[in-house]
């Protein structure tokens, strides 16, 4: 069975290597593009508490029940209008990966309306994001050249879905102030003593994983904490190790260069930091994710 991959045309598209199209295929793999996510302040800490990252509080009810009808039903045209466009075109099935359930809403969003396509969407809840979820589309049309359809890549990758990291070394704590996920007080500390958060995804949130002095600090921090998952959590397994950054290609070829270094005959795939993630963060940030290879094409 051949396979397409297509990208739902978005305002903030996440930027990846482009995946082949070709014609007349019967599966369309459909990887959602990473929207921006709400945002709430949370309660005051003191001085003393330590950088910490909740995750955001749902938006707040829009006064004018228009609006809110809108701010709703919106996204849903535009991924059904996509769905009903592709089966017109003569593809039999559809797989739709969205970004994690436990950082958007629309992974949800997709399951109630993949109900009304009497299976031939199938929507993967994997818990992926950036260039993990990137990889899961790669993964589902290799499954498909295999043979495989729809509701079968599903669980295959739904198989997978805690088995990847990503490490997330913030330049700046700004935006985290302004998001609410640290009071003022600790933003201007951390900025004194030049701390630089070390956040991690893995699985459903997006939480803080450690604090460094410095940048090259932060840097080992989350090249040891590749190291430990890729000889512990994934021992004996084949993973795909990715990098991602939010700041200049010249500072990211040279981050690659470290974990090529680290990481001896690894393929590393380097991404920009999807915006559903970086908007958050800001600019300046470096990633490094690891996923686990699907068994089925080890």
């Amino acid at each position: 069975m051949e396979a397409v991959t297509v990208e739902e045309p978005s305002p903030i598209e996440e930027e990846t290597e482009d995946l082949p199209e070709e014609e007349n295929a019967e599966l369309v793999i459909v990887e959602e593009p990473q929207e921006e996510e709400p945002k709430t302040p949370t309660e005051d800490e003191t001085e003393e508490e330590a950088v910490t990252v909740e995750e955001p509080s749902p938006i707040e009810e829009d006064s004018a029940e228009e609006n809110q009808m809108e701010e709703v039903s919106e996204p849903e045209e535009v991924v059904m209008g996509l769905w009903d466009k592709l089966l017109n075109e003569g593809y039999e099935e559809i797989v739709h990966i969205p970004m994690s359930s436990g950082l958007s809403g629309s992974c949800q969003s997709a399951l109630m309306l993949a109900q009304d396509y009497d299976g031939k969407v199938q929507v993967v809840n994997n818990q992926r994001i950036s260039v993990t979820q990137r990889q899961s589309a790669m993964d589902a049309k290799a499954l498909a050249e295999n043979g495989y359809h729809a509701d079968e890549i599903r669980e295959k990758l739904e198989e997978d879905k805690f088995n990847s990291s990503i490490y997330i070394m913030l330049d700046t704590l700004y935006y985290l102030k302004k998001g609410g996920r640290i009071t003022p007080a600790a933003a201007a500390l951390g900025t004194i003593l030049r701390l630089k958060p070390v956040l991690q995804i893995q699985g459903e949130k997006l939480d803080a994983f450690s604090k460094a002095r410095g940048w090259k600090s932060a840097k080992k921090i989350m090249l040891d904490a590749m190291e430990k998952d890729i000889h512990e959590r994934f021992a004996g397994e084949e993973v795909h190790l990715e990098a991602a950054y939010t700041g200049s290609e010249e500072e990211a070829q040279e981050w690659k260069a470290e974990i090529e270094a680290r990481f001896p005959g690894y393929d590393v795939v380097m991404n920009p930091l999807s915006l559903s993630v970086s908007c958050h963060i800001g600019p300046g940030a470096l990633a490094i994710a690891v996923s686990k290879v699907v068994d089925e094409l080890a």
